[in-house]
């Protein structure tokens, strides 16, 4: 038996946001958000986080895993975007630099790898794209 579940668009956003691939369900989400065991047949990854197939996004030296997380905070507003096959995608269009990704955002010339932050697949924390370019 299902029971459906009332929750905010703040939540489905973040639940939505965190989808790896349109394979991948918002029951899927929360059982990994919740340590969950995956569904059967879904693949793993060595460290024990559900696989996401996909192609890395690779910018300035810098790999971005398919279904990294990316978010930014403009306006008092909270904007997410995601790796997908290669790419950063941002509002449907899909970008190959943070920085065009980032003045679609703002609507006018912005440094993308400190307008963005990331959380890559199995991780729980978000880190400032710049960041990773300093390690």
């Amino acid at each position: 038996m299902y029971t459906s579940i009332d929750i905010d668009f703040d939540v489905y956003k973040e639940i939505t946001i965190r989808r790896k691939g349109p394979d991948v369900t918002e029951n899927d989400v929360l059982r990994e958000e919740f340590g969950l065991e995956p569904k059967k047949g879904a693949i793993k990854h060595t460290n024990g986080t559900q696989a996401s197939p996909g192609v890395p996004w690779v910018s300035k030296g810098v790999t971005f895993p398919h279904g990294t997380d990316f978010r930014a905070e403009y306006g008092g507003q909270a904007y997410y975007a995601r790796v997908d096959n290669g790419a950063l995608v941002y509002d449907g269009k899909r970008y190959t630099s943070p920085s065009p990704a980032a003045i679609a955002v703002t609507g006018s010339s912005t440094n993308g790898w400190i307008f963005w932050e990331c959380k890559k697949p199995g991780n729980s924390g978000w880190t400032l794209i710049d960041e990773l370019r300093k390690n």
